[in-house]
């Protein structure tokens, strides 16, 4: 009952208001929200101190910056949800806020467009290489875990083309990037109002800032050939997994394209089916379907892409929680 009514008394004033209205959103940096209030910093970070001791919002740190979402569990979390459906979007102050909010990401996708401008020619290069990238996407989606799921998680999440795909099928997503100019970029992509459940964090696959057992759909979309240790991916990403929840794995078959490795950082050239079902088994998985999509390309085209399916013992529970409980962001 008190943690209740604190949130009820943090969120009493205008200020607060406002920033939960556009936090619902989606996650913004305190000069961002500056930027939207025309507010000082120190003012809006006050408001936002308070808005976290009473649990109504989560912070998280990406290196220099410091970025603020609604809360992801709990009583207080759901209060929040509640307030801000019944705050009016015809209210002329939100209204307002919302403008300068759409401003805001358009400046973040221009930032994005540019990082993407400046890789597309190398990104094209390796994409001529393998069938489709439509055909694999569809592949992925079709051996994705049926029906409406709780949490989704896309780990090395790139330009979030993952979360794009399952986030629609879930009440939260999250994507996990050590790269801050591609955290920018699925920030980008990410930022539609059907989305906005979908959110990124910076992480590492060894050591994912996520509690054991949280979510239902684990997806690794061409992250492995970039690690020292697939393995331990693989297994870090089985420790998220609830029971009967699924991982799905998309990487190249094995190849002997050397210019890989040495002009765009692929650690391994393809890996086995052998391989990565075993280390599928050893991290307690039961291994499903493996899919092998050839290249249909011209005489460039000499990349398999396969896509493993594991799933983890038992059965899948319903939950209730909106959102994925993550290590690191504070309230």
């Amino acid at each position: 009952m008190e943690q209740l009514l604190a949130g009820l008394r943090a969120a009493g004033e205008p200020t607060r208001l406002r920033l939960l209205a556009l936090l619902a959103r989606g996650e913004l940096t305190v000069t961002e929200l500056t930027q939207i209030l025309r507010q000082s910093q120190p003012r809006v970070s006050r408001h936002l101190k308070l808005l976290c001791e009473a649990g109504l919002l989560e912070r998280f740190r990406e290196g220099s910056w410091v970025f603020y979402r609604l809360a992801s569990g709990g009583a207080v979390a759901a209060l929040a949800e509640v307030l801000t459906g019944l705050i009016p979007q015809e209210d002329i102050v939100i209204a307002r806020d919302c403008e300068r909010l759409e401003a805001v990401r358009t400046a973040r996708a221009e930032k994005a467009a540019a990082y993407f401008r400046a890789n597309a020619d190398e990104w094209n290069r390796i994409r001529s290489l393998y069938v489709p990238e439509d055909k694999v996407e569809q592949a992925m989606v079709d051996l994705g875990a049926a029906g409406e799921m709780e949490a989704v998680a896309d780990l090395g999440t790139g330009t979030g083309r993952m979360l794009e795909l399952f986030g629609p099928k879930a009440r939260s997503g999250i994507g996990i990037d050590l790269s801050p100019e591609m955290l920018a970029l699925a920030r980008a992509q990410l930022a539609r109002p059907e989305l906005a459940h979908c959110s990124v964090r910076q992480g590492d696959l060894y050591d994912l800032p996520m509690q054991d057992a949280t979510v239902d759909l684990v997806t690794l979309h061409m992250v492995l050939h970039y690690l020292d240790d697939p393995a331990a991916s693989i297994a870090e990403a089985a420790r998220v997994l609830k029971p009967g929840g699924r991982l799905l794995i998309a990487d190249f078959a094995p190849h002997e394209l050397d210019f890989l490795r040495e002009s765009h950082a692929h650690r391994r050239l393809g890996f086995g089916e052998d391989e990565v079902t075993a280390w599928l088994s050893e991290a307690g998985l039961d291994v499903g379907e493996t899919r092998h999509l050839p290249p249909t390309g011209g005489e460039d085209a000499k990349l398999t892409v396969s896509i493993w399916v594991a799933d983890k013992p038992g059965k899948r529970a319903r939950q209730t929680e909106r959102h994925i409980e993550y290590e690191g962001a504070t309230r």
